[in-house]
């Protein structure tokens, strides 16, 4: 049953959703989309969550938190193709006084991890800042690139210290969410946690459990990069998610992010050309969407394609049309704007999904939306 509305063009997505739903009992997910400023399909399936439940999302609080890159790029505040040292002098420790912003934002910095482990309590604060910035590149900066799954957030967050003045996640209450009306947040207040959903582990079958069973050992750049905190990577009170309350209240950018599909949707709308409130100026997002990283992750080991700060569709992840603008999350969910259609796409599943990052299903979804704007245009 919707809870909200649906344009009859999208019925047939809502209803791959449901179907879904019905083949695998104990499956939950939100699902929003809007044409621009109309919200034409908004569902939810399963009792995991509801239209106003809201939870952690990992990685697509990325994308989130590049939307203020994004605010200071059209205020002039930031310019990505300038040294970093320019804003943060500090950085250039150790061979790192050419690195411009983009270079930072696209993870070709070769600062995957931290030279020591972070607490988490410095995951949204200065001192792990300090910590990347005396410390030298794993690989000559701009000749690879490879994720930098939790210290993109911590760069990104030192860049708008420097030149904004604030924190990334003033910056975004203040400016972004609060004018807009979106229900996502980075750094949930605590008034809002009963509305919190927790982060689930997934659920596999036995042929899913047999194929993790059978994976190759993790190699060490990437054990290294996903155990770089003083916290286990699991959804435990003291883990790295939002189920950690220190997370939760932090909302470090990379991981921190807590919300709904209503919400996501609503912020990548304002990023679309012709839009009410609109988020920068679509030159900022189409020059943000140009891809700077396209091989082989040096730290996943997979195919993955980055603009500045933004994943971009690419074969194993075809999310969208090209100029399209993104971002995934470990549990499953994503979340993504497409100028070329006008589409602005949302997807949250419960609990997390197999095999990590966009659930499948997100992605199917996602293609549907795309056809059916098409055949209407």
């Amino acid at each position: 049953m919707l809870e909200a509305t649906a344009d009859p063009r999208f019925e047939n997505i809502s209803a791959k959703l449901h179907d879904h739903a019905a083949a695998h009992p104990g499956f939950s997910a939100q699902l929003s989309i809007r044409i621009g400023d109309d919200l034409v399909l908004d569902d939810v399936v399963g009792t995991r969550l509801d239209g106003g439940s809201i939870t952690g999302v990992y990685s697509v609080s990325k994308g989130v938190a590049a939307l203020v890159i994004a605010q200071l790029v059209h205020d002039g505040a930031l310019e990505l193709d300038r040294a970093v040292i320019d804003y943060w002098p500090e950085f250039g420790a150790n061979g790192k006084t050419a690195i411009t912003v983009r270079q930072v934002l696209s993870h070709r910095a070769g600062l995957p991890l931290a030279a020591r482990t972070l607490a988490i309590q410095e995951l949204a604060d200065a001192g792990a800042a300090a910590v990347l910035a005396e410390q030298r590149p794993l690989w000559a900066p701009g000749s690879a690139f490879g994720y930098h799954a939790l210290t993109i957030g911590i760069l990104m967050e030192e860049l708008v210290r420097r030149s904004a003045g604030t924190t990334l996640q003033r910056f975004f209450d203040t400016q972004i969410r609060e004018p807009l009306g979106a229900d996502f947040y980075l750094g949930l207040p605590a008034d809002l946690d009963h509305r919190y959903r927790w982060v689930e582990d997934p659920r596999l079958d036995p042929t899913q459990a047999a194929e993790v069973a059978s994976r190759p050992p993790v190699d060490d750049l990437a054990a290294a990069v996903f155990s770089n905190t003083d916290a286990p990577d699991d959804r435990s009170p003291q883990g790295v998610s939002t189920n950690n309350v220190e997370i939760r209240r932090r909302g470090p950018a990379a991981i921190g992010g807590v919300g709904n599909t209503r919400g996501l949707s609503l912020l990548y709308a304002a990023t679309l050309p012709g839009t009410r409130r609109p988020i920068a100026n679509p030159e900022v997002f189409a020059d943000m969407a140009q891809q700077q990283s396209w091989g082989i992750d040096r730290v996943l080991n997979v195919a993955n394609c980055f603009g500045t700060v933004f994943m971009l569709p690419q074969p194993r992840m075809p999310f969208g049309c090209v100029g399209a603008y993104g971002h995934d999350g470990a549990g499953g969910a994503l979340a993504f704007a497409d100028p070329a259609t006008g589409v602005a796409f949302a997807y949250i599943p419960s609990p997390m999904q197999y095999p990590g990052g966009a659930d499948p299903l997100s992605i199917e979804l996602a293609r549907d939306a795309m056809l059916v704007v098409r055949a209407s245009a």
